[in-house]
């Protein structure tokens, strides 16, 4: 049983990030389908899976398409009750679905003000009134979650929830804008933002390579705060230290040098999304600490 799930762009679909999050994080099986968010193919991309018209959307095993996050979300629940999508506690729940309805419903300054995008924080940066009172909104609902879970930290109801999926674009939109919110609620986007997954998933909208960059407000930039600046780059040839692709197991054929030492993989995929952040993939870790302890 794999869904197959349609996203956009990345770096900046904070919608498809809700989506694949919700099957990623729980140990869902899926397949990924690119739609043509800025190459101008959605419309012809999205044909098949009519009437759903916006990313993301999610074709179920028996092949019923299902459009908009919280229609994906409560399906994905229903079907998965093992999985814990939704917090255990009765009080917890349905809090954490009120704080999903209205992050799908309101916002409107924050999204329109601070689209996403992942590939760096702007400094200067001024928000308008109405994008301030949309994150003293926010911070009012995180406060309200807290108190009825007792999480002082980390998830908002003590353990990943949806709700959580929900509010991970508004913590990357906090960083990414450098939006002013209290150190504690700035700790919660950064434990949002640090998890391997979301790691992950900027990493691979890292490959992808955008002249113009969207979004683009002509502020000052410094690096994304969260996992560093990689040193890794490519490099056209070899050899390299594995024979096999940490991911594939296949044959190693695009390469990557990180602190001298060139690694291996099978596509220049593999490569790319590994030299935009090495500490995010597990299985290359795993593999650089096998190879330098024999």
């Amino acid at each position: 049983m794999t869904y197959d799930l349609f996203i956009g762009d990345r770096l900046f679909s904070s919608w498809s990030l809700r989506g694949w999050l919700m099957l990623e994080k729980f140990g869902l099986p899926y397949r990924n389908h690119m739609i043509g968010l800025y190459s101008g193919t959605m419309a012809q991309d999205m044909q098949t899976l009519a009437p759903a018209r916006l990313v993301p959307a999610l074709r179920m095993p028996d092949g019923t398409v299902v459009g908009e996050s919280l229609a994906m979300a409560e399906t994905l629940a229903e079907r998965h009750p093992d999985a814990g999508l939704w917090p255990k506690d009765a009080a917890a729940r349905a809090t954490a679905r009120w704080l999903c309805a209205e992050m799908t419903a309101g916002f409107s300054a924050l999204r329109e003000n601070c689209p996403m995008q992942l590939k760096h924080a702007w400094q200067d940066f001024n928000p308008s009134q109405d994008t301030l009172a949309d994150l003293a909104r926010v911070e009012t609902l995180w406060a309200h979650a807290r108190q009825i879970s007792g999480a002082a930290d980390g998830p908002l109801f003590g353990t990943y929830s949806l709700a959580d999926v929900f509010y991970t674009p508004v913590a990357a939109r906090i960083v990414g804008y450098g939006l002013p919110v209290s150190a504690a609620n700035l700790d919660y986007c950064h434990f949002l933002l640090g998890e391997t997954s979301v790691r992950q998933w900027r990493a691979m909208g890292l490959t992808v390579e955008y002249d113009p960059f969207p979004y683009n407000h002509g502020s000052v930039s410094s690096p994304w705060p969260i996992g560093g600046v990689s040193t890794a780059k490519a490099v056209e040839t070899g050899p390299s230290l594995n024979a096999r692709c940490p991911y594939s197991e296949e044959p190693a054929t695009d390469f990557l040098e990180l602190d001298g030492q060139c690694w291996g993989f099978c596509n220049a995929f593999c490569r790319d999304k590994t030299a935009a952040d090495p500490e995010a993939w597990p299985k290359f870790i795993a593999m650089q600490d096998a190879v330098n302890d024999s």
